[in-house]
C-alpha cells in the first residue's frame, strides 16, 4: 500500500504540534489561518494513522517534507535514466525547467518520478482541466492557500512559497501557456529559492528558462522494454518474437502512449495481429502526410483502438470527452445518459484497453491526446450540444449539492477541488443569455468559491449570475451577493458601485447608502450626500429584511455627514434589525449606535457595543459572502475600541485574532498595522520593532496602496525609536507615516495627524521636557484624541508652560474615557503639584494596563522625589496584585 507523503507545510505543523502549541498559536507562527491549520492536522491524522493530536506530537522527527499531489504510479517506470538524473540535478538549482515534447511522449510520468524523488517539499499541479483565469486557483488548491481580505490569491501564493526551497511542478501547460508563463515569472521573482518544473508542448519563454526536450523512447532498448512490461501486466505469460516487438515499436515511433495502447491489445491479438491492424488503419488516415510521423502513428493507434470497440464502448468513450478533469461513476452516467450499471461495466473495459486512465479510487479521466480524439468522435456523432446540456445540468446539480453539504460535511472542499474545473468549464461553455440552469450554476459557484476562499472568483461568478438571471429580482440578489463578496477583496467603493447597479431594488440601494456612510475611507472620491438622498426611496419596504436595511440607511443618511448617524434613528434601526433575527443586520445596526457614542466622546459605551458585536460573530456564517463586511468591521472595531479606551492587552489580543483569521489576516502588513501600535503603547518595543520592517516591506511588495492604518503604526514605530534616542530611526519612520496616507483622503490624514501629534508629545516629554514645545491641539480629532489630549497636557506641565495647569484641567475628560490617559494625567498632576500619591496612582494605572515603559518612567520620577514615595507605590501595587513590591525600578535606558 502506498503511504501518502507528508507535505512541507504539514511537516511544519507537525513540528509545532510537538511543541504543544494550540491551533491558534500554530496559525500565528506560520501566518496562516486557524482553518488551514485544522485542515493540515486532519490530513496528518489520516496520513499517519494516529488517533489524536497528542499522538501526532509524539511523531515529530522522522517525517521528511515531500511534493504533494504526485500521481500515484500503478505500474513500473521504464527507461529515461539519463533524463531522470539530469532533471534531478536541474531542480537542485532554483528557476524554471521545462520538459518539452509532444503529447503522449511521457512528460507527465517523468515529471512525477522527479517530484517523487525530490529532496524538498512542494506540489504537483495538473493543469490539464484548467483554463485561462484559473491557474492560480489550481495551484492554491494544491498548496492549501486561500485568498485573504484585500489580498489577491497570487500574493497569498507567493507568501506561502517564499522563504524556503520548494519544487512546484506544473503539468500539461500548453493550452494555458501564456497564463502559466506570467504566473511562473511572478513566482520566481517573488520566491528566488523556488524551482518550477513544467511539462508542455511549447516553451514558456520566461527569462532563465532551461528547456529539456523529451523525445520518444530509444528503440532497441527502452521502447521494447516498455512494451513487454505492459503486455506482461495484461498477460504474465506473454511472449513474442523480439524482432517483431522491435518492428512494432519502430512502427509506433517509440511513443510511450502508443506503445501502451498497443500493449493493452497484445493478449488478444499478439504482436503479428497488432502490426497488421495498425498497418491497415494507417492507410485509412488522411494521407499519412503533413506533420511529424510520430503524430500520425499516435493518432493511428488511438483510432485503431477506437475501431476495435463495440457500440456501447464507443458511445461512452466519446461522451466522456465532456469532462476536462477526472470524473466519478455517477457523473459519467449522468452526462452519458446511460444506466450506472452499464457505465460501470463499460468503463472497466475502456480502462482495460488504456483508453481511460484510473487516477484514484472511484475516479477516472481521459488523457489529453485521447480526449481530443474522443471530442472529434462526439462531434462526428452530432451529440456535442446534447452532451454539453447534460453536463451543464450535472454541474448545476453538483454545485448545489456541495453547497447544501457545506456546513455539515468538512470534506466538501476536497470534493469541490476535484470537480471545480469541470464546473467552471460547464459554465464557460454554456450559451450566453438568461439561461436558468447556467444561472443556478453561476450563483452556486459564487458561494462555493467564496467558502473555498477564492474571493475574486466568487465576485466574478456572482456578477456573471446577475447577467444570466431570468428576471430582475434575481439579478438584484446576485448583485447584492457580488457586492458582499467584493468587500473582502476591494475597497468599499467597489461594493457601492455594484449595489447602485441594482436599480429599483430597495435592499440593495439601502445597503449602498449605508456603505457610503459607514466606510467613507474606502472611496477614492467622496459620494455627495444629495446622491445618497436620491438613492434611498421614501417608501419603507414591506419585507422585514429590506425594511431593516432601509431603517439603517435612514439613520446613517439623516445628518448629511459621513459616519455620523442620527441617534434616534439608530435606535430604530437596531429594533428593525433585531426583528429579523439576522446577526449580520443586527451587528450593522449596533455599529450605528457605536458611531453615535464615539462621536459624543462616550468611548466606554463604544467599547461595550463593540464587545456586543463580537458576541454576534458566533451566529454568523463565515463562509457566507453576506457576512463579509460585518466580520471585517466587527474585528476592526474590537481592536480600535479597545485601543481608544486604553485597554492595550485587549487591543493586542484583537489584533492577534485578526492576524490568524483566514478572512482578515492573510496579508502580513494589514494585521501588523494593528499589532504594532498596542505593542508600542505597552512598551514592548523590541517586539514591535521586530514586526516593523516586515510590515513595511510587505506593504511595499503589495504595490504600496493607500493603507488606512499603516500611518499610525509607522508613527508608533517612530515613537519607539524616539524615546530610545535613535533620531535617524525616529525621522525615517515619521516620514514613512506621512508617505502612506496618499493625497486627497481627509479621513486618513486626520487619523495620522492625531497619532503623529501624540507621538511628538510623547517623544518630547521623554527627550526634551524642558524645551519650548510645539504643543498639539487639545481639540485634535480622530480615534486617538484622548491620547493626544493627555500627552499634550503632561508635556505642557513638564515644560513649565504658563497654561499648563489650565490644560491639565481641560484634559480631565480624556482620563474618564481612556485608562492610559487617566494614568498619564495622574502623572502630570504629580509633576505639577509634587504630588507623590498622584505619581503612585499613575504607576499603578500603567501597571494595570500593562504599559511597562510608562510605568518605568513613572517609577523613575518617584525615585527622584524620594524613597518614601517609592515605598508608597510598592504598597499600592502590592494591594492591586501587581509586581514592584519594594524592588528597584527598571532602568529606563534599557529596552523594555
Amino acid at each position: 500500500m502506498r503511504v501518502e507523503p507528508v507535505s512541507a507545510r504539514e511537516a511544519e505543523v507537525l513540528t509545532l504540534l510537538g511543541e504543544h502549541l494550540s491551533n491558534a498559536e500554530i496559525a500565528g507562527s506560520m501566518h496562516i489561518s486557524v482553518r488551514t491549520v485544522e485542515h493540515h492536522v486532519s490530513a496528518l491524522l489520516r496520513k499517519l494513522g494516529v488517533a489524536d493530536r497528542r499522538a501526532l506530537g509524539r511523531l515529530v522527527g522522522p517525517v521528511a517534507p515531500a511534493v504533494t499531489g504526485v500521481p500515484v504510479a500503478r505500474d513500473s517506470f521504464v527507461g529515461r535514466a539519463h533524463e531522470r538524473d539530469s532533471l534531478l540535478a536541474h531542480i537542485e538549482e532554483p528557476g524554471l525547467v521545462t520538459l518539452l515534447g509532444p503529447g503522449g511522449v511521457g512528460k507527465t510520468r517523468l515529471a512525477a518520478e522527479i517530484a517523487a524523488a525530490a529532496p524538498c517539499g512542494g506540489a504537483f499541479v495538473d493543469l490539464l482541466p484548467v483554463r485561462d483565469g484559473f491557474v492560480d486557483q489550481a495551484v492554491a488548491a494544491a498548496v492549501g492557500v486561500t485568498e485573504g481580505a484585500r489580498q489577491p490569491l497570487r500574493e497569498a501564493l507567493i507568501e506561502r512559497l517564499r522563504g524556503g526551497r520548494v519544487l512546484l511542478v506544473l503539468d500539461n501547460c500548453e493550452h494555458v501557456v501564456d497564463a502559466v508563463a506570467e504566473f511562473v515569472d511572478r513566482v520566481l521573482t517573488g520566491c528566488p529559492e523556488s524551482a518550477v518544473l513544467v511539462t508542455s508542448r511549447q516553451r514558456l519563454n520566461v527569462p532563465g528558462e532551461r528547456v529539456v526536450p523529451i523525445g520518444p523512447l530509444p528503440l532497441a532498448a527502452d521502447a521494447e522494454a516498455l512494451f513487454l512490461d505492459r503486455a506482461r501486466a495484461v498477460d504474465p505469460a506473454f511472449t513474442a518474437d523480439p524482432a517483431q516487438v522491435a518492428l512494432l515499436c519502430a512502427r509506433l515511433d517509440g511513443m510511450p502512449l502508443a506503445i501502451e495502447l498497443a500493449a493493452a491489445r497484445s493478449a488478444s491479438l499478439g504482436v503479428v495481429g497488432l502490426l497488421t491492424g495498425l498497418d491497415d488503419y494507417l492507410r485509412l488516415l488522411d494521407g499519412g502526410r503533413g506533420g511529424p510521423e510520430r503524430h500520425r502513428s499516435l493518432r493511428s493507434v488511438i483510432g485503431w483502438s477506437h475501431e476495435l470497440l463495440d457500440d456501447a464502448e464507443r458511445a461512452l468513450f466519446r461522451r466522456l470527452a465532456a469532462f476536462v478533469g477526472a470524473f466519478d461513476l455517477p457523473a459519467a452516467a449522468t452526462v452519458a445518459d446511460l444506466p450506472p450499471a452499464v457505465v460501470a461495466d463499460v468503463l472497466g473495459r475502456l480502462a482495460d484497453k488504456s483508453l481511460v486512465a484510473r487516477v484514484a479510487d472511484g475516479r477516472w479521466r481521459l488523457l489529453a491526446t485521447v480526449r481530443a480524439y474522443a471530442a472529434e468522435r462526439l462531434a462526428d456523432a452530432g451529440e456535442s450540444v446534447e452532451v454539453s446540456g447534460r453536463r451543464l445540468a450535472w454541474a448545476a446539480a453538483t454545485a448545489e449539492e456541495l453547497l447544501g453539504r457545506r456546513r455539515s460535511d468538512p470534506g466538501w472542499s476536497d470534493e469541490f477541488d476535484a470537480v471545480a474545473d469541470d464546473l467552471r468549464a460547464a459554465l464557460r461553455d454554456a450559451a450566453p443569455g438568461r439561461e436558468p440552469v447556467a444561472h443556478r450554476l453561476a450563483r452556486a459557484l459564487a458561494r462555493l468559491a467564496y467558502a473555498r476562499r477564492f474571493l475574486s472568483e466568487a465576485v466574478e461568478h456572482a456578477t456573471g449570475a446577475a447577467q444570466r438571471a431570468p428576471e430582475p429580482r434575481a439579478a438584484a440578489a446576485d448583485l447584492r451577493l457580488a457586492a458582499s463578496a467584493t468587500f473582502a477583496v476591494a475597497p468599499a467603493g467597489a461594493a457601492f458601485d455594484l449595489l447602485c447597479a441594482s436599480e429599483g431594488d430597495a435592499a440593495a440601494l439601502a445597503r449602498a447608502v449605508v456603505i457610503a456612510n459607514r466606510f467613507p475611507s474606502g472611496f477614492d472620491v467622496d459620494v455627495p450626500h444629495d446622491r445618497l438622498v436620491r438613492l434611498l426611496p421614501d417608501l419603507v419596504p414591506a419585507d422585514a429584511v429590506a425594511a431593516a436595511h432601509h431603517a439603517a440607511a435612514r439613520a446613517w443618511n439623516a445628518t448629511g455627514e459621513k459616519y455620523r448617524p442620527d441617534p434616534a434613528l439608530a435606535e430604530q434601526a437596531v429594533a428593525a434589525a433585531r426583528a429579523t433575527g439576522d446577526p449580520v443586520l443586527l451587528s450593522g445596526a449596533l455599529d450605528a449606535l457605536g458611531a453615535v457614542a464615539s462621536n459624543a466622546g462616550r468611548l466606554g459605551e463604544t467599547r461595550r457595543i463593540a464587545v456586543r458585536r463580537v458576541a454576534l460573530l458566533e451566529r454568523m456564517d463565515r463562509d457566507d459572502p453576506e457576512a463579509a463586511a460585518e466580520i471585517l468591521d466587527v474585528r476592526h472595531n474590537a481592536w480600535l475600541s479597545a485601543l481608544e479606551v486604553g485597554d492595550l492587552r485587549a487591543a493586542l489580543e484583537a489584533a492577534e485574532t485578526i492576524m490568524t483569521d483566514d478572512l482578515l489576516g492573510i496579508h502580513p502588513y494589514r494585521p501588523l498595522c494593528k499589532v504594532v501600535p498596542p505593542l508600542m503603547l505597552l512598551g514592548r518595543f523590541a517586539d514591535g520593532l521586530r514586526h516593523a520592517e516586515p510590515m513595511w516591506t510587505a506593504w511595499r511588495r503589495s504595490g504600496a496602496p493607500v493603507a488606512a492604518w499603516l500611518a499610525p503604526a509607522a508613527a508608533s514605530v517612530a515613537m519607539a525609536y524616539g524615546v530610545r534616542g535613535d533620531d535617524t530611526g525616529f525621522h525615517r519612520w515619521l516620514a514613512r507615516a506621512d508617505q502612506v496616507t496618499g493625497p486627497g483622503n481627509p479621513m486618513l490624514a486626520e487619523r495620522h495627524a492625531g497619532f503623529a501629534a501624540f507621538v511628538a508629545a510623547r517623544v518630547a516629554l521623554h527627550r526634551w521636557p524642558d524645551a519650548d514645545p510645539d504643543l498639539p491641539s487639545a481639540a485634535n480629532p480622530g480615534p486617538f484624541q484622548t491620547y493626544v489630549v493627555a500627552a499634550a497636557a503632561e508635556l505642557a506641565v513638564a515644560a513649565g508652560c504658563p497654561d499648563g495647569a489650565e490644560r491639565l484641567v481641560a484634559a480631565e475628560w480624556a482620563g474618564a474615557e481612556n485608562r492610559w490617559a487617566a494614568a498619564c494625567l495622574n502623572r502630570a498632576r504629580g509633576r505639577l503639584h509634587g504630588d507623590r500619591a498622584a505619581l503612585a496612582r499613575a504607576a499603578a494605572g500603567f501597571e494595570r494596563i500593562g504599559a511597562r515603559f510608562e510605568r518605568t518612567c513613572t517609577l523613575e520620577l518617584l525615585r527622584e522625589t524620594g524613597g518614601m514615595a517609592a515605598r508608597k507605590v510598592g504598597v499600592l501595587e502590592a494591594g492591586q496584585g501587581g509586581p514592584g513590591r519594594g524592588g528597584k525600578a527598571p532602568d529606563i535606558a534599557l529596552s523594555p
